[in-house]
């Protein structure tokens, strides 16, 4: 964008609308193939086939059969912990832990949700967590689990779960609840006691059918129950309510009747048990992220094959040789409320329970399974000690030799993984050791094989790494260069000979760039056929040679525009360095907003001080406008330092109807002033009409949503229920509500402030908490930057127009958009600012888990996963659709292209896009993990999603009218 002394009127050609049609096309399909190369990157699916199990060589089994109990969302510390009176809420299960069996803390893995969570305990590996968005009715890939390999499974539970593992199973008994019984507005508790009833069933009818009795005395047996009644209630009521903590009881009174009924049906001692759960649930009744409250959760083991209690000094603090996944240490001390530092604590990766179950009823590891079999857990003797983690060992190394025979096998340049090259030597010594019965040494040899077979499998998982990382980062690189062409080219005041000089390009030349470009595109293709490559490998290869053929097409504009840069005076030259420095500047800060939030609030601190000095000083606006810059400003800035996890408070969301309704008052005030400036952003002509009829309609809806919340709330909160009729009310109004700005006058101010009224019902209904009054603080900023722009022009254009016409005697004439220049960056830099910022009024960008599904309750409350999705997402829509009618507005004001700002917008948020990308993480700390996916995920979603909201918002932007930019050369602000 080259800085000139006087923009000159644009009017951009039909070829320039019809390739910017089909770069909008190729940046929407770039952003939504790049967001996936992270799970080909960081999160390929760790699945491979054509492994033979590896059954466990014991002398016999531990169990005959294995009871699995999962508590769906249940917390570790709400279990172990006591209540306020100090009694323990899981009685039987700590009697378990303190007399019969062993215990610790199994640790999930992000996504926390209960797919991968069950995923990891039956099949025994971290699902990759794409897969979760492919469907959770069957499994978007075949793996093999402990089900599988038993000899018959019985399942009793959700509907959402136990058929993801048994439908495809022929030798499995099971049943499920309808979806309907998933009601967030009742306790979910009876869930649990439905799956235990089901199985008693099943047991009382095998007393009278013979068949069913012979299939339940077999060896080999797994009985799973999923108890899906924390999970509902923790979302519903949160994990500190009453009716969660009461749940917690419920599981255990399930795991006690179960206990009971498996000892007085079978009568033989040789039942296993293992309790546990999926995930937890963060303290407002969420869950998804790599917080502990969601991935610490409870493990009890007893019963056939398993140790009894270790006791410890209470001094005694040994390393219990745990370790995350990733290799970092657990040293979490044990709660002391939980009272339980005497008895040994063996922590566990979420995948090692499933080598744990299946060497309990002597079957093999699932074939994928990266758990490593925790043998304290294990009453076993030394040999078939040694023996069972050997089987553990050859399975994951199995998986390692697959995975190096499939690379090997499609790969023209293969570098295998040296440290296993004398793998089979090792086994050989392993075996002699066994034979010569020096245990501790095989074990020991067993280890460290294991430890580098699934070393090698992360050195294959991450083998195509350098490759793909390089491709997307120059695929990122040339978006955005081909963006900075297309805006040069159609949007700046360069003069039409340098278009013309620059466009010398000869047909023939042109034609030989893109064979060039073809060429490579085949050769790579052939490449990537002959190493078997995923077809999104190809998708990357080609956007990115596709993207730098169009850059060498432009070469010769690109020398032109270098050869006029260089001509230009040192101060332009300057003035795009700094301009763009503190750019970069900028984009880092939201970077690091993203890790500390609080940076929000001192960037607002400064902008309302900045802006208030620069209103006062450099425009000589009328002191009330500087005011209400840094008033505005600093109102927002607290925003950010309230608590990222929303605590509800309805009256805070009642009263903030009442400010919508008090700002919506100052809005209409100053639509009846009638000096020169507020003109400028309240008449579009003297036939303007202003309404009152709409106005004082669209107060009353929001009059009407403020009184729902209350009357919904409390009406729920006594019944635990939706009443019908405020549903069926609450639905109309903020229908009804969204549709009446369509019906306002078009000038800016009046357009705007009656979509910040529409808007206003649906978002109240929506909230629980401070962020209904975050909605009003960030309106008001917007407002106040259409203000400043306003000003800034009418300064501007009334010191500087020769021509000039009154506004009061004039008619409306339809602006022409000018060209670009190097400061109108301003507008989408704070565009971009704004829209991030929009985020932490209804959410935190930390975690994907951070969006309150109760926010939806005066909608619904059966449980419908795709419309409470769609309400938060429509309620998290509401402050960008807010952002983007007001830069709409702004560039009408200013006359610039909103199609060039755009591309400009798009280009600032993928500096922090690529940013972003070289921060996501797949080691550290799971919440690290977490966090890292969420960051690049919602900046990638960002830069996809605002072409959307530009659609929805033009249906009430379109048919905005500014004034003339003639304006009246009395000066009174």
């Amino acid at each position: 964008m080259a800085g000139r002394p006087r923009p000159q009127p644009h009017s951009p050609s039909s070829s320039t609308r019809r390739r910017e049609r089909w770069l909008v096309v190729l940046g929407v399909a770039l952003h939504a193939v790049y967001m996936l190369s992270i799970f080909d990157i960081y999160f390929k699916s760790p699945i491979v086939h054509g492994m033979d199990p590896v059954p466990p060589r014991l002398s016999a089994p531990p169990a005959k059969r294995l009871v699995l109990l999962v508590a769906d969302g249940l917390r570790a510390d709400k279990f172990f912990e006591p209540d306020e009176r100090g009694r323990y809420r899981a009685p039987f299960l700590r009697g378990v832990i303190e007399e019969k069996g062993r215990w610790g803390v199994s640790h999930a893995r992000p996504p926390t949700e209960s797919r991968p969570g069950h995923v990891s305990l039956i099949a025994g590996f971290y699902e990759d967590p794409s897969a979760v968005t492919k469907g959770w009715k069957a499994n978007p890939v075949e793996f093999d689990s402990v089900f599988n390999q038993s000899r018959h499974t019985i399942s009793y539970g959700s509907p959402d779960i136990v058929p993801i593992f048994c439908s495809r199973v022929p030798h499995s008994t099971w049943d499920t609840y309808p979806h309907e019984y998933e009601d967030f507005a009742t306790d979910a508790s009876f869930l649990d006691h439905w799956s235990f009833d089901q199985f008693q069933g099943l047991l009382n009818k095998s007393f009278h059918d013979v068949k069913l009795r012979q299939l339940l005395l077999q060896d080999k047996l797994v009985i799973f129950l999923h108890l899906l009644g924390c999970d509902t209630n923790g979302h519903a009521h949160r994990p500190y309510s009453s009716i969660y903590l009461n749940n917690v009881k419920v599981v255990d009174q399930i795991a006690e009747s179960m206990y009971n009924l498996m000892e007085n049906y079978f009568k033989d001692n040789q039942t296993a048990y293992v309790f546990t759960a999926d995930h937890g649930m963060s303290d407002k009744g969420s869950h998804g992220d790599g917080h502990p409250s969601n991935t610490d959760t409870p493990l009890v083991v007893w019963g056939a094959g398993i140790r009894s209690p270790k006791f410890l000094a209470y001094t005694e603090k040994p390393d219990d040789g745990f370790r995350f996944v990733d290799d970092h240490k657990h040293d979490a001390p044990t709660p002391q409320d939980w009272a339980l530092e005497g008895f040994e604590r063996v922590d566990v990766n979420q995948a090692d329970i499933a080598p744990l179950m299946s060497t309990l009823v002597g079957l093999p590891c699932p074939v994928n399974s990266v758990g490593t079999l925790p043998t304290q857990y294990l009453k076993l003797s030394k040999a078939d000690e040694v023996e069972a983690v050997l089987a553990n060992t050859k399975q994951i190394l199995n998986q390692f030799l697959q995975k190096s025979q499939l690379k090997q096998s499609s790969s023209l340049y293969f570098k295998p993984f040296k440290p296993l090259a004398n793998y089979s030597s090792v086994l050989s010594q392993i075996e002699d050791l066994i034979s010569e019965r020096d245990y501790e040494t095989a074990m020991k040899h067993s280890e460290e094989l294991r430890k580098m077979a699934l070393a090698g499998l992360h050195y294959f998982q991450t083998y195509d790494w350098f490759m793909l990382m390089t491709t997307i980062t120059l695929g990122y690189i040339g978006w955005m260069v081909n963006l900075i062409l297309h805006v040069l080219q159609s949007y700046t005041s360069f003069p039409a000979i340098l278009l013309k000089k620059a466009q010398l390009y000869p047909k023939n030349t042109s034609m030989k760039v893109y064979i060039g470009g073809c060429f490579v595109m085949g050769l790579s293709s052939i490449i990537l056929l002959l190493e078997k490559s995923p077809v999104l490998y190809h998708a990357y290869v080609f956007m990115t040679i596709f993207l730098w053929t169009r850059i060498v097409h432009n070469f010769e504009f690109l020398k032109a525009v270098w050869r006029e840069f260089s001509n230009m005076p040192f101060k332009y030259t300057s003035n795009l360095l700094i301009s763009s420095a503190i750019a970069v500047l900028v984009l880092e800060f939201l970077v690091m907003s993203f890790f500390d939030r609080k940076i929000y609030t001192w960037c607002f601190l400064v902008l309302g001080i900045l802006g208030s000095t620069y209103v006062a000083f450099f425009i000589q606006a009328s002191p009330a406008l500087a005011i209400y810059i840094w008033l505005a400003c600093w109102f927002l800035s607290v925003f950010t330092l309230m608590p990222a996890e929303i605590p509800e408070n309805n009256n805070l969301v009642i009263l903030s109807g009442a400010l919508i309704i008090l700002i919506a008052v100052a809005s209409r005030w100053a639509n009846s002033n009638c000096t020169s400036f507020w003109l400028y952003l309240t008449r579009a002509n003297k036939r303007d009409s202003q309404s009152p009829k709409l106005y004082f309609a669209q107060v009353i809806l929001v009059a009407i949503s403020s009184i729902m919340v209350w009357l919904s709330t409390s009406h729920r909160s006594q019944n635990r229920e939706l009443h019908s009729l405020h549903q069926l009310i609450n639905w109309s109004v903020a229908g009804a509500a969204m549709v009446l700005p369509l019906f306002s006058p078009p000038s800016v101010l009046s357009r705007l402030t009656s979509i910040f009224l529409g808007f206003a019902p649906p978002f109240l209904l929506l909230s629980i908490g401070y962020e209904a009054v975050f909605y009003s603080a960030f309106s008001m900023v917007l407002i106040g930057w259409i203000f400043v722009e306003s000003a800034n022009l009418y300064c501007s254009e009334e010191s500087g127009s020769a021509r000039r016409r009154s506004l009061v005697d004039g008619s409306v004439f339809g602006y022409e958009e000018r060209h670009l220049q190097l400061s109108d960056l301003r507008i989408p830099l704070l565009f971009v600012i704004l829209f991030n910022v929009a985020f932490f009024g209804t959410g935190n960008f930390a975690s994907i888990a951070s969006f309150e599904i109760s926010s939806v309750y005066r909608f619904i409350t059966v449980f419908s996963p795709f419309l409470m999705a769609g309400l938060l997402i429509f309620k998290l829509f509401i402050p960008f659709m807010l952002v983007i009618c007001t830069f709409s507005a702004i560039t009408k004001i200013v006359r610039i292209p909103r199609l060039g700002c755009y591309f400009l917008v798009i280009l600032l948020s993928d500096v922090m896009t690529i940013h972003f990308f070289f921060l996501v993480r797949n080691t550290g700390s799971w919440m690290e993990i977490g966090n890292s996916i969420s960051h690049f995920g919602i900046v990638s979603a960002q830069v996809v999603f605002v072409l959307l909201l530009f659609a929805l918002t033009n249906i009430y932007t379109r048919d905005i009218v500014v004034s003339s930019r003639q304006l009246t050369a009395r000066k009174v602000m």
